[in-house]
C-alpha cells in the first residue's frame, strides 16, 4: 500500500463536474490496488477571485508544491470575461504553471477506434492516428514582457512581446527528443522561421541539439502547414514540439480527430521524471463551458485520461495507469457516450455516469 497527496483544483464551469469524475475513478484505482489518495481541495480561477480577490493564491501554490500531484478543471466564464477587469481567472493558469516551474506541456491526441465515425473527418483520415504535442508552457507571447494597453492621442493601442531564450528552447526540445525515442522515433519541430526572429532561434537550437539523437527522425515544419497536416494527414505524426501559442492552438485543432475536445487530457511537468515521481499538474485541454455548467452533460474522458499520466509521470504506478486507461476503452467498448461523442445505437450517459461506468471496470 502507497499513500499519495493530490491537491484537487476544481475551478469554474464544468470543471467541479469533471473532477468529482476523476476522483471518482481514482478512488477506484485505489481500493483495487490498495493505495491511499489524499485529497486536497482548493480554489483557482473565477471562482478564486470571487472569494479571494485573486485568481491563485500564494497559500494554493504552496499547497501544490507540497503535493505529489494536482489534478486541476477548468476555469473562466462570463461572468469574468470583462476585457478590461485588472484580473481574469486565466491568470491562475499562468501563475501556476510558472509558480511550479512546468514548462513541458504533454498533450496526447489518440483515436479510439470505437470513435473513428465521431469526427467531422473521414474515418480513414482519423483511424489510428497516435500523437503527442509537447506545448512550451512558460515562456513565448503570454509571459513576454513588455505587456501593456494604452491610450494615445491616435486611440487605443496594446502590445504583447514574444520572447525565447536558448536555454528555454533547449530544455522543451530535449523533452521533445526523448519522447520521441520512447515511441516511434520522429520528431516533428514546428516553428514560424520564416517570419519570427524567435521561431529562427528555436530552428537553430533544434539543429544544435539533433545530433545527440541520431536514432530520431527530425522535420522541420511551419505551423501554418502544420495546421493544414494535422487534418490532412495526422497520422504521419508521432511527436510534435513546439513554441506556447502554436501549441496552444494546434491541440486545439488536434481535438478534431479525436471527436472532441472532451476527449483530451494534458500533462504538464518539469520535463520526463526519469523514475515517475515528479510533481506534474494534470487537466484536461478543454475549458469551462459555462454553458454546460451543472447540467450533468460535460464529457469527464479527458480529466479522467489525465489520471494514467499523473499515476505514471508523479505516482510511479504503471499497472495502475494502464488499468484506467482499458478502464476508458472497456467503457467505450460498452456503448456509453456523453453528448458529444452520440452516434446511433449507443447509450448516452452524463458526466457522473460516464464517470461511475469508467469506475466500476477499473
Amino acid at each position: 500500500m502507497a499513500s499519495f497527496h493530490i491537491t484537487v483544483l476544481p475551478g469554474d464551469g464544468i470543471g467541479p463536474e469533471v473532477v468529482a469524475a476523476g476522483v471518482q475513478v481514482l478512488e477506484a484505482v485505489g481500493r483495487r490496488y490498495g493505495h491511499q489518495f489524499a485529497l486536497t481541495y482548493d480554489d483557482i480561477g473565477g471562482i478564486a477571485i470571487d472569494k479571494h480577490g485573486t485568481a491563485l493564491r500564494p497559500e494554493t501554490i504552496k499547497a501544490c508544491k507540497q503535493s505529489d500531484a494536482v489534478l486541476l478543471g477548468a476555469v473562466g466564464g462570463p461572468k469574468w470575461d470583462d476585457p478590461q477587469a485588472k484580473v481574469r481567472p486565466e491568470d491562475g493558469l499562468l501563475a501556476i504553471r510558472k509558480g511550479l516551474g512546468l514548462y513541458a506541456n504533454l498533450r496526447p491526441v489518440q483515436v479510439f477506434p470505437f470513435l473513428a465515425n465521431s469526427t467531422s473527418l473521414k474515418p480513414e483520415t482519423v483511424r489510428g492516428v497516435d500523437l503527442i504535442v509537447v506545448r512550451e508552457l512558460t515562456g513565448g507571447l503570454y509571459f513576454g514582457r513588455p505587456k501593456r494597453r494604452w491610450t494615445t492621442t491616435r486611440g487605443r493601442r496594446a502590445v504583447d512581446t514574444m520572447a525565447y531564450s536558448e536555454q528555454e528552447i533547449a530544455r522543451i526540445v530535449r523533452v521533445g527528443f526523448e519522447l520521441a525515442r520512447r515511441r516511434r522515433k520522429v520528431l516533428t519541430s514546428v516553428d514560424k522561421a520564416n517570419v519570427l526572429e524567435t521561431s529562427r532561434l528555436w530552428r537553430q537550437v533544434v539543429m544544435e541539439i539533433a545530433p545527440e539523437y541520431p536514432d530520431v527522425q527530425l522535420w522541420h515544419v511551419l505551423v501554418d502547414n502544420c495546421s493544414m497536416q494535422l487534418v490532412r494527414n495526422p497520422k504521419e505524426f508521432d511527436v510534435i514540439v513546439t513554441e506556447n501559442t502554436f501549441g496552444d492552438i494546434l491541440t486545439d485543432e488536434a481535438s478534431t480527430l479525436a471527436g472532441s475536445m472532451g476527449m483530451l487530457a494534458s500533462a504538464s511537468l518539469a520535463g520526463l521524471p526519469a523514475d515517475g515521481r515528479a510533481l506534474g499538474l494534470y487537466e484536461p485541454i478543454h475549458g469551462s463551458a459555462p454553458r454546460r455548467a451543472g447540467q450533468n452533460l460535460a464529457n469527464p474522458i479527458a480529466t479522467v485520461m489525465s489520471l494514467p499520466m499523473m499515476l505514471r509521470y508523479s505516482l510511479g504506478l504503471e499497472k495502475e495507469a494502464q488499468a484506467v486507461e482499458k478502464a476508458v476503452l472497456h467503457t467505450l467498448d460498452q456503448g456509453y457516450r456523453t453528448y458529444d461523442i452520440m452516434s446511433e445505437g449507443m447509450k448516452k450517459v452524463g458526466t457522473r455516469e460516464m464517470g461511475e461506468a469508467i469506475a466500476r471496470n477499473v
